[in-house]
């Protein structure tokens, strides 16, 4: 049986993000729970717990990343699994949130399926939802449970600083909807911020229509929560070289790097670095030359520590 803190707890890691959830292990100094969790030869998940989870505080390590369905069925399962073995609490910890785009209706007779997963993870058995910048903010309106939207920001701050980036620098947003995030990061840094607008014809498609703001002869930072195809990124990167900019520096919450994106940044030839998280495991070849990767195990293992200990989670916001 595994105690932190006077607590009994349990730490869980499904199949999505294993590398990530051993880092916050060791930096928690808490071991790994066994699981189990295999399939029918249909595709139907199965899953085990061999060892006690009853009255414990149990938090549960899981990206629902691509392959987003499996991994958010596996998860629903898993919860299910912990509540009928009477687990005291079912903590998610959810570094990237799938379906996270879809939070409210562009067009007629469209879902909500951020609302949906949220009911999803509640009515499956979550008291808790720890998460990694979320592509909306309001998405913690969706439940009805204790939500804490974790952000890297105090961790690109501190390695813009280490690596002098800051220098006659700004902060580009990609799109109107991330100028909030664009601010906090400049006003972090000591810096200003532009704005792409840029006009979205249909999902992971979008066309560049101004530049607002002085980027020439700035080292331009771009900030973004997630990088899914690329397109976005690397339109928003020529537009900003077309106005003058010097290098250009990427840095994403959420690699997703779907189809060929990897490729086609690092062909492109215009970023002088792209900074993502672990949020989501990146296999060796979505990986590429300037591309570095910051952990985010430090920052999810103190969440922890501070639901376990029932403290305030506001300083890891600073």
């Amino acid at each position: 049986m595994a105690t932190f803190h006077g607590q009994k707890i349990r730490l869980f890691a499904l199949t999505s993000n294993k590398t990530l959830a051993q880092e916050v292990s060791e930096c928690l100094g808490v071991d790994l729970t066994p699981c189990e969790v295999n399939r029918f030869a249909d595709g139907e998940v199965n899953v085990n717990i061999p060892e006690t989870v009853r009255g414990h505080k149990v938090f549960v390590i899981q990206s629902t990343s691509s392959p987003v369905n499996e991994h958010l069925m596996e998860l629903l399962i898993f919860m299910d699994a912990l509540r009928r073995a009477s687990a005291k609490e079912i903590n998610i910890v959810l570094p990237y949130y799938g379906y996270s785009r879809q939070d409210r209706k562009v067009q007629s007779r469209q879902p909500i399926s951020a609302k949906l997963v949220a009911d999803l993870l509640t009515v499956a058995g979550a008291t808790r939802v720890i998460c990694l910048d979320l592509h909306a903010a309001q998405i913690q309106g969706f439940f009805n449970i204790p939500i804490d939207n974790l952000t890297a920001m105090p961790l690109f701050s501190k390695y813009i600083k280490a690596h002098h980036y800051n220098k006659d620098a700004i902060v580009v947003s990609p799109d109107h909807g991330g100028a909030n995030r664009a601010r906090k990061l400049a006003d972090s840094i000591g810096t200003e911020i532009a704005i792409i607008d840029k006009r979205r014809s249909k999902p992971n498609s979008s066309e560049v229509m101004h530049v607002i703001g002085d980027v020439k002869d700035k080292n331009c930072i771009i900030l973004d929560d997630m990088i899914d195809t690329g397109g976005t990124l690397i339109n928003a990167a020529k537009a900003l070289k077309a106005n003058g900019a010097k290098n250009i520096y990427c840095f994403a919450s959420h690699a997703i790097f779907s189809k060929d994106a990897t490729t086609r940044i690092a062909e492109s030839g215009i970023f002088t670095k792209v900074i993502v998280t672990n949020s989501i495991e990146l296999p060796e070849e979505k990986k590429f030359e300037n591309l570095e990767i910051i952990s985010i195990a430090k920052l999810i293992s103190q969440a922890i520590e501070k639901v376990v200990d029932d403290a305030a989670m506001s300083p890891l916001f600073n």
